[in-house]
């Protein structure tokens, strides 16, 4: 369950705002919303597709446009030196590209994700000097790289760096460093990816009549596909880059990314942030998590189409492997948690294995994160040694919480919402506790939150009002797809879709109707019946089919209208508290404690329905509201103790199931009663 927050809204200035701009009421009202509000403001993110600021605002910008241009006057053998995520194949092409179009002598180098892991690494420069290179461009790395930068420079190598991440402790000695977040940089949109600060350099390279509707011409497909997958924000400079690339993307002369937008089913359709963000730059980052990157750099810059088409399907096979083992993890996740439940109670969920798959723990993290709301750490032990992915919530700064723990790690680094370390396996329970105890000291953790933009009237509905979504696009970070609110719906049906895949549900309320998708939902885990009075936060499109348009509502989110979000998941912190040992006031363990009454409320419920197949918020509901979810949770604990129900909750699935009850039980005897009496 997460915490629903709707946006404040001041219907004046939107007035105001629709007024001057003569834009839909639908438009202002999500501008105002969003703190998009003065002219200037507007104007960049409504209609500029085009303005970029000068490259030499960027600290050693200069620098590194002398020296580039010093070696492809010289003839010097360049290596652009990047990195094997989308951000960094797409910043290695595109600058690979525009150094062999001006003829330098150049060529690319990815490190392998598996064996030698991010950024510059001393083999790598060793290799490179054998063939001779002369200078090293980094990009979307080697700002960290200070070692890997001497010792290429004692070998005769220069290097300029290009990079986005957050610098720490010295800056490298390289002939350049230009990196947005140096604290002397005064550039004044710091928001860049790596493939961003590299056209920033292809932008110096042109010098003073730089063409920049021409660069965005050949590059903006690259750029918008960095960006995208970088998930930096959609705001200013980025806003740009994505607006121009996703129309290059759609009738783009590259052969690889003809290919791929072919091999991955959006051909003939719109291009759009999403579907580059969900069906492209997983085929990109698929290959580099398997530790093949350069096939990606490859198939950017290949003329031939029937290389190409080979590159693209060989993409879509790794990506089905990725899926594949990305499914793997979660299984044997589901069986750990069911084994061991203590884990998702902790404040930051720590889960290890041996063999995962290193390069896919970051998307595991996200989907375990995801589930329960939490910080949440995966761990892929190879031995002695591990590695790890972590993903936050908002509120949270995971970094800060590993760095709490950074003698007990080999490496680490990251930022508030995504972190990557390394340690020795035989740490790992150690780290846990550490990381959990920061959490402790720091005090509440924040709850996972639903941002909706506003309440909607269903009778607003309209392919029109849908159209006009238009004028926000696109989405991304910094900018989301609009989600809105639809409050007090009565359910009339539930019609399941593809084998019981996915579910469309009927909504009414007063004299409006309408239909509205639930993806990956069967009706078995779907928890609501018929005449439910429920809650949805939704996102708008368009659906066409046999030439009529209609109204797409997808629900990313459901609860009954009655249920206080809030009180819900402050009583399970209360319960978590508990079951980890946490200090609770009086009050408060009198607050869990369950009487004969509520065991008989809840154990009739589970009995007249042969069980229960649903997570334990929504029991509350199901009760009427009588109990709190801390109070059926010591139940039901207590009733499974005693052998009256078996309960088994994973990662996706909650069931609880009756047991053949012979005879009265003392429901005081047991174990968690006990325990909540003596703290009292």
């Amino acid at each position: 369950m997460k915490l629903w927050t709707v946006a404040p809204f001041d219907r004046s200035e939107a007035e105001a705002i629709q007024t001057e701009y003569e834009l839909p009421g639908i438009i202002a009202m999500l501008l105002q919303i969003r703190n998009i509000k003065t002219r200037e403001a507007i104007e960049d993110y409504l209609y500029n597709d085009s303005q970029i600021a000068s490259p030499f605002e960027i600290k050693d910008m200069d620098k590194a446009c002398r020296r580039v241009k010093k070696a492809i006057e010289s003839g010097e053998l360049i290596c652009v030196y990047g990195d094997y995520d989308a951000d960094g194949v797409t910043s290695t092409a595109l600058l690979y590209s525009y150094l062999e179009a001006v003829g330098a002598d150049v060529i690319y180098y990815i490190p392998s994700r598996e064996t030698e892991g991010y950024g510059m690494n001393i083999g790598a420069v060793d290799r490179l000097a054998k063939m001779e290179v002369k200078l090293i461009v980094t990009v979307d790395n080697g700002v960290a790289a200070s070692d890997e930068i001497r010792h290429a420079k004692s070998l005769g190598i220069d290097t300029v760096v290009t990079d986005h991440h957050m610098p720490f402790g010295e800056l490298p000695d390289a002939c350049a460093v230009v990196d947005l977040h140096r604290a002397d940089c005064p550039s004044r949109f710091k928001q860049l990816s790596g493939v961003g600060v590299a056209f920033k350099l292809i932008m110096a390279l042109e010098g003073e009549y730089c063409d920049i509707d021409s660069l965005l011409d050949n590059y903006s497909d690259l750029l918008s596909i960095g960006t995208i997958g970088d998930i930096v924000e959609l705001k200013g400079e980025n806003r740009v880059f994505v607006k121009r690339g996703l129309q290059s993307l759609s009738q783009t002369d590259r052969a690889g990314l003809y290919a791929l937008i072919r091999n991955s089913g959006l051909s003939n359709k719109q291009i759009t942030a999403s579907n580059v963000s969900y069906t492209l730059v997983p085929r990109i980052n698929a290959v580099g998590r398997l530790g093949l990157s350069g096939k990606s750099v490859e198939l950017l810059l290949t003329e031939n189409e029937e290389e190409a088409s080979e590159i693209a399907t060989a993409m879509g096979y790794d990506n089905a492997e990725r899926q594949q083992i990305e499914k793997d993890i979660l299984q044997s996740i589901d069986k750990i948690v069911m084994s061991e439940p203590s884990l998702v109670m902790d404040k930051i969920i720590v889960i290890d294995g041996e063999g995962w798959h290193q390069g896919v723990v970051g998307i595991v993290a996200s989907r375990i994160r995801e589930i329960y709301g939490k910080p949440a750490i995966v761990i892929s032990r190879d031995g002695e040694f591990a590695k790890a992915s972590g993903r936050s919530i908002e509120g949270f700064a995971l970094c800060d919480a590993v760095a709490a723990c950074s003698d007990l790690l080999t490496h680490y680094g990251g930022h508030p919402m995504a972190v990557g370390l390394s340690l020795y396996s035989k740490n790992i329970e150690l780290f846990r506790k550490r990381i959990n105890a920061y959490a402790d000291s720091i005090g509440k953790m924040p709850f996972d939150t639903l941002k909706i933009d506003c309440k909607l009237n269903p009778a607003s509905l309209s392919v029109d009002l849908v159209n006009e979504l238009s004028y926000m696009q696109p989405y991304g970070a910094g900018n989301p797809t609009p989600v809105f609110g639809f409050f007090n719906m009565t359910l009339t049906n539930i019609i399941p879709l593809s084998n019981n895949k996915h579910l469309r549900l009927v909504f009414s309320r007063q004299k409006t109707t309408f239909s509205a998708m639930m993806f990956f939902k069967s009706s078995n885990e779907f928890p609501y019946e018929k005449g439910s009075v429920l809650d949805l936060a939704a996102t708008l499109d368009i659906n066409e089919y046999n030439g009529s348009r209609s109204v797409s509502v997808v629900i990313k989110d459901i609860k009954r209208s009655r249920d206080d979000a809030s009180q819900i998941l402050e009583s399970r912190r209360l319960y978590e508290t508990f079951c980890r040992g946490g200090a609770l006031s009086k009050s408060e363990l009198q607050s869990l404690l369950p009487d004969r009454n509520d065991f008989a409320l809840l154990y009739r419920f589970l009995r007249d329905r042969s069980g229960y197949n649903y997570p334990f918020e929504t029991l509350v509901g199901q009760l009427d509201y009588r109990l709190s979810y801390g109070k059926i949770r010591v139940a039901a604990e207590a009733l499974n103790e005693l052998g009256l129900i078996q309960i088994r909750e994973g990662l996706k699935s909650c069931r609880v199931s009756m047991n053949r009850a012979d005879g009265k039980v003392d429901l005081e005897s047991a174990s968690i009663i006990k325990k909540i009496r003596e703290g009292i």
